[in-house]
């Protein structure tokens, strides 16, 4: 796999770069609740409600749809690769599973490009409905630690990270 990440020479990663990235995200999204109205996320904090949710609804059937362009390339595309490659070879290839749950494909089937590029554009997708998602909590003043409790409270006592913060059960809600 491609390495699409970096950390800028002479600076160190955080413990976490999730964490960190979205606690940047969330602050710089906080202070735009002073800028103006020539600002997006301003609009989107003050603005009509409607604005901003519909926002969240139509990034998150973006991301559904970029989804299944990934599916699509991996799986047409590493079929033509496979079918190809065994042609060239003079031999066959199943498909089948192997023991271990793999595909029985030739080790050197390549994806085209195509397939990369439609992975990054999920990845932007999915990033758009994070930011929209991060409007909506901070619009309604649902902290990062509120919403990470909610989710680290789904998650068993094995599986939760240590020490981290959870709900105190009388704000638990399972729906309404």
């Amino acid at each position: 796999m491609v390495n699409k990440t970096f950390i800028p020479e002479g600076e160190a990663a955080p413990a976490s770069q999730i964490g960190a990235t979205l606690e940047a995200l969330a602050a710089t999204i906080a202070a735009r609740r002073d800028a103006d109205e020539a600002s997006y996320t301003y609009r989107l904090l003050t603005g009509n409600v409607d604005g901003v949710l519909k926002k969240v609804m139509e990034e998150s059937g973006e991301v559904a749809l970029a989804a299944k362009d990934v599916e699509g390339w991996a799986t047409s595309s590493l079929a033509a690769a496979v079918a190809l490659e065994a042609t060239e070879a003079g031999g066959t290839t199943t498909g089948a599973e192997t023991a271990d749950g793999g595909a029985d494909f030739p080790l050197s089937v390549q994806l085209p490009p195509e397939y990369g590029e439609a992975v990054d554009h999920l990845r932007y997708e999915a990033a758009d409905v994070v930011y929209h998602l991060l409007v909506v909590l901070e619009r309604y003043g649902i902290t990062l630690d509120e919403f990470a409790a909610e989710l680290n409270n789904r998650m068993t006592e094995g599986e939760r990270p240590h020490g981290a913060v959870r709900l105190h059960d009388e704000f638990v809600r399972r729906g309404k």
